[in-house]
C-alpha cells in the first residue's frame, strides 16, 4: 500500500527536469536516426517506450522505503559480484566485449546495476563508520576492497568507461565523507604506479589507441581518431544558433559514428548551436544542484550519502560524455543520461531518480 502522504510530497522540480531532458533526447534521436534505414520501430519510438518503462521503475523505487536498502546492501553487492563473474564465464559477447547475461526473455548488464549497488554499499558503510579528523589510510582498506573487486571484473569485460564511472562515484562519496590530507596525498602517489600497471597489463590495444588519440587525434584521422575528429567538427560547426533541426550535415550525411548513442550531444550541438547547448547544460546543472540540495536536506546520514552518490553518478556521466565529444577526455563509450539512446542507461538513471524522489519525499515523514 502506498502511503498517501508520499503523493503530496512529490518533488515536481526533479520530475520536471528529468522529463524535459528525456523529451529533448527523444527529439534529438529522431533527428540523429533520420538517415538510417530502420526495420521495425524507429529508435525514437523505442526510446519513448524506455522512458515510460523507466518512469514506472522510478515510481516503484520511490514508493519503497529507501532505508530497506541499508539492510540488504551487502547482500545486493555480493549478488552483483556473482553476476559479474557469471558474465566473464557465460556472458553474451557483442562487438568484442562480454557485458551481458541472457536471462531467457531479456538480457541484463550487471555492470550498469553495479553503479547503483556500489552507491548503496558505500552509503551503508560510511553512515555506520565513525572517523575522527577524516578517513585515514587504515580506514580506507575495507571500502577500497569493496571497490576494487567490481572495478577489476568490469575492466575484464572489457568496459573501461563503466569501470571508471564506478571508481569516480566511489571516490566522490569518500571525499564527501571526509578524508585526511595524508590519505589524499598517499593515494595520489599510489595512482602513478597503478596507472602504469593498468596501461601495461589491463588495457586492450583499442583502449590504448583511444587514449593516444585523445592526446593526438591527427595520428589516425581515418582510423581510431576518426570518431573524435568528426565529433569536434560537428560541435564546432553549430556556431551560435546551429544549422537547424534535421539539418546537421555531419549527422544527416552520417559522418558521425554512434550519433544516436555516445555522440548524441554532437548532433544536438550541430543543430542547435551554442544557445541550445547552453540550455541543455543549464538543465543538467539544475538537476545536479537539485540532487545536492536533496542530499543536504535529508534527515539521516544514509539517505544523504545515497542522494550524494546518485547525484555523483549523473554528474560524472554528464561530464565524461560531454568532455569526450569535444575532445577533453578519451572516447570511453559513456552515454549522456536521459539523452542518449539506450534502454539500460535509461533504466539505471531512472532508478537513481526514483531513489532521489524517495529521499526527497520522505524527509517530511520523520
Amino acid at each position: 500500500m502506498i502511503d498517501r502522504r508520499l503523493l503530496t510530497n512529490i518533488d515536481w522540480i526533479l520530475a520536471g527536469l528529468v522529463v524535459t531532458i528525456c523529451l529533448l533526447g527523444i527529439l534529438n534521436i529522431y533527428s540523429a536516426t533520420t538517415p538510417y534505414k530502420i526495420v521495425g520501430s524507429p529508435y525514437y519510438i523505442k526510446q519513448l517506450y524506455w522512458m515510460l518503462v523507466g518512469m514506472f521503475v522510478a515510481l516503484v523505487a520511490c514508493t519503497i522505503d529507501y532505508h530497506l536498502l541499508e539492510d540488504f546492501s551487502y547482500w545486493l553487492y555480493g549478488f552483483l559480484v556473482l553476476l559479474l563473474l557469471a558474465v566473464l564465464v557465460v556472458g553474451r559477447r557483442s562487438m568484442g566485449a562480454t557485458r551481458w547475461l541472457h536471462l531467457g526473455f531479456f538480457n541484463v548488464q550487471p555492470s550498469e546495476l553495479m553503479k547503483i549497488v556500489i552507491i548503496v554499499t558505500f552509503a551503508r558503510f560510511f553512515s555506520n563508520y565513525q572517523s575522527v579528523g577524516g578517513l585515514s589510510i587504515k580506514d580506507m582498506f575495507f571500502p577500497l576492497g569493496i571497490l576494487i573487486v567490481p572495478a577489476v571484473l568490469i575492466m575484464k569485460q572489457p568496459d573501461l568507461g563503466t569501470a571508471v564511472l564506478v571508481i569516480m562515484i566511489a571516490v566522490s562519496m569518500m571525499v564527501y565523507r571526509g578524508m585526511r590530507w595524508t590519505t589524499i596525498v598517499s593515494f595520489t602517489l599510489v595512482t602513478i604506479p597503478m596507472a602504469w600497471l593498468g596501461w601495461s597489463y589491463f588495457l586492450r590495444p583499442y583502449q590504448k589507441n583511444r587514449i593516444l588519440d585523445f592526446i593526438d587525434p591527427e595520428r589516425s584521422r581515418l582510423g581510431s581518431g576518426y570518431h573524435i575528429i568528426q565529433s569536434k567538427i560537428a560541435v564546432g560547426s553549430g556556431g551560435l544558433i546551429g544549422k537547424g533541426f534535421v539539418k546537421g550535415t555531419q549527422s544527416q550525411l552520417r559522418f558521425l559514428p554512434e550519433q544516436h548513442t555516445d555522440f548524441a550531444f554532437s548532433v544536438f550541438a550541430e543543430e542547435w548551436g551554442f544557445i541550445g547547448c547552453l540550455i541543455l547544460i543549464l538543465l543538467y546543472l539544475s538537476l545536479v544542484l537539485w540532487g545536492l540540495n536533496i542530499a543536504r536536506r535529508c534527515n539521516d546520514l544514509f539517505g544523504s550519502l545515497l542522494a550524494l552518490g546518485i547525484t555523483a553518478m549523473l554528474f560524472w556521466h554528464i561530464v565524461i560524455n560531454m568532455g569526450m565529444v569535444i575532445g577533453l577526455f578519451p572516447v570511453v563509450g559513456v552515454p549522456l543520461p536521459f539523452f542518449s539512446y539506450g534502454g539500460t542507461s535509461m533504466i539505471t538513471s531512472m532508478v537513481g531518480i526514483g531513489l532521489l524522489q524517495n529521499i526527497s519525499m520522505r524527509r517530511f515523514m520523520f
